[in-house]
C-alpha cells in the first residue's frame, strides 16, 4: 500500500521495538502471568514488567510511580477523573465545574452526563486563536466549583493552552485542575509539577504504543478525593478494578521510554516539516489556518478553503490518511464544534482538513 499517512492522530502505528516488548507478554515462553497474582513467579514476573511501565511512563510526565493509575485509555481517564471529583463532592455540597466549549468529547459528554444529575457546568469559550485563557476561567470560577478542566493541546487544531497559567488561577479558587494531555504528551515537554496539576490523562497510541491503554496521574501530595467509576477487586490503589492488561501496559512503557528520548529532535524536525508544508499551500485560493500560528503542537495542521467542501478535499486526495476532525466524531455530520466555537461559520467548518506529521513522516512526502 503506497500511501501517505499524515494523520498520526488517528493512524498511529507501533514502534517495532514496542510491538515486540508486547509480544514478550503473549507467549507461554513469556510473561503471561497475571500481574494480582501474588502466589506464583509468573504473577511476580508480570508485576514487575508492570511496575517497569509504570516507570518508564512517570519519568515520561515527572511523576512519581504512585501517581500513575493505569485505564483503558484517555476517555475513561477523563471520566474517572471528572465524574470521580464531582461524585466525591457531591455527598457534601452543591458542585460546579469549570472546562472549555473546546474540549475533546470525552470531556464534554463527561461534564453533560454530570448535569443531568443536577450538577452545574460552565463551559469557557476560547479567544479567536482556539486558546483558554487563565483570565476566561478566573472569571467562570464559584465558590462552589469543585474542578476544572482544560486540555493541554487541542485534539482538533493543535493550540497549547497555558496549563501552569490555568491552574495558578484554578489553585487560586479553591478548585484542583484536571488536564486532559491525550494530545501532548510524547510530543511536547510535560512536566506535572511544572504545569502543577492536580490530574492529568494519558493515552498510549498517541505516542505510538497500543491503542487501549492509558493512564490517569493523580498528585500524591494533597490528593483530589475520586470516587471509583470501576469496581470490583480493587486494583491500581482502588481507582480502577480490573484485571491489568500487561502487554498494553508494556507497550506504553516502552513508548514512553522511546518518546523521552527523541523527544526535543522530533519536536524540532516536526516544526520544520510543519512550516514547510503550511508555506507550500499558503497560496491556496481561501485558505485559513484554524487556530494560533506558533502556540501548537510541532507537527499538527488545521485548515480551511473557502468555498470547498472538506468530503470533496478528502476524495480527492486518497494517498493521505487525513480527516475533518476528531476520530471520536468523525462519524457525525455536525461541523466540529471546536471551529464552531472559534466562531468559524458551519460553510467554513465544514471545509477543513485535520493535517498532521508524526515520526514516520519525511521531508520528501512534505
Amino acid at each position: 500500500m503506497n500511501s501517505v499517512y499524515l494523520d498520526y492522530l488517528s493512524t498511529t502505528p507501533l514502534d517495532a521495538q514496542v510491538a515486540a516488548a508486547m509480544a514478550e507478554c503473549l507467549t507461554l515462553d513469556g510473561t503471561f502471568g497475571n500481574p494480582a497474582s501474588r502466589s506464583h513467579r509468573y504473577g511476580w514476573e508480570a508485576e514487575m514488567a508492570v511496575e517497569t511501565a509504570r516507570q518508564q511512563l512517570a519519568a515520561l510526565i515527572g511523576a512519581d510511580v504512585r501517581e500513575i493509575v493505569f485505564t483503558s485509555g484517555a476517555t475513561e481517564a477523563d471520566n474517572l477523573a471528572i465524574k470521580g471529583v464531582a461524585e466525591a463532592a457531591l455527598e457534601e455540597r452543591p458542585v460546579h465545574i469549570v472546562t472549555a466549549a473546546t474540549e475533546h468529547k470525552a470531556v464534554l459528554d463527561s461534564c453533560r452526563a454530570l448535569e443531568r444529575r443536577g450538577v452545574s457546568v460552565t463551559y469557557v469559550p476560547p479567544d479567536g486563536q482556539g486558546l483558554i485563557s487563565p483570565q476566561a476561567v478566573a472569571a467562570a470560577l464559584r465558590p462552589e466549583t469543585c474542578l476544572v478542566s482544560v486540555m493541554h493541546a487541542n485534539n482538533e487544531i493543535g493550540t497549547i493552552n497555558d496549563v501552569a497559567g490555568i491552574a495558578e488561577v484554578a489553585h487560586a479558587g479553591g478548585a484542583p485542575l484536571h488536564v486532559d494531555a491525550a494530545q501532548s504528551v510524547g510530543k511536547i515537554p510535560v512536566d506535572v509539577g511544572a504545569l502543577d496539576v492536580d490530574l492529568l490523562s494519558i493515552s498510549a497510541h498517541k505516542f505510538y504504543g497500543p491503542k487501549g491503554v492509558g493512564a490517569l496521574y493523580r498528585r500524591r501530595r494533597n490528593p483530589v478525593q475520586l470516587e471509583a467509576q470501576i469496581h470490583g477487586g480493587g486494583h491500581e490503589r482502588g481507582l480502577r478494578s480490573g484485571t491489568l492488561a500487561t502487554h498494553q501496559i508494556v507497550g506504553m512503557g516502552k513508548a514512553a521510554q522511546l518518546a523521552m528520548a527523541t523527544l526535543a529532535d522530533e519536536s524540532q524536525r516536526l516544526c520544520g516539516l510543519r512550516r514547510r508544508l503550511l508555506a507550500a499551500i499558503a497560496d491556496t485560493p481561501g485558505l485559513r489556518l484554524n487556530g494560533h500560528a506558533e502556540r501548537r503542537l510541532p507537527g499538527a495542521l488545521n485548515i480551511s478553503v473557502a468555498d470547498v467542501d472538506g468530503e470533496a478535499l478528502l476524495l480527492s486526495l486518497p494517498e493521505f490518511a487525513l480527516s475533518t476532525g476528531s476520530a471520536c466524531t468523525s462519524a457525525s455530520l455536525e461541523p466540529s464544534h471546536v471551529l464552531r466555537a472559534l466562531g468559524l461559520p458551519d460553510a467554513l467548518a465544514h471545509s477543513s482538513l485535520r493535517i498532521s506529521l508524526g515520526r514516520f513522516s519525511t521531508a520528501a512526502e512534505v
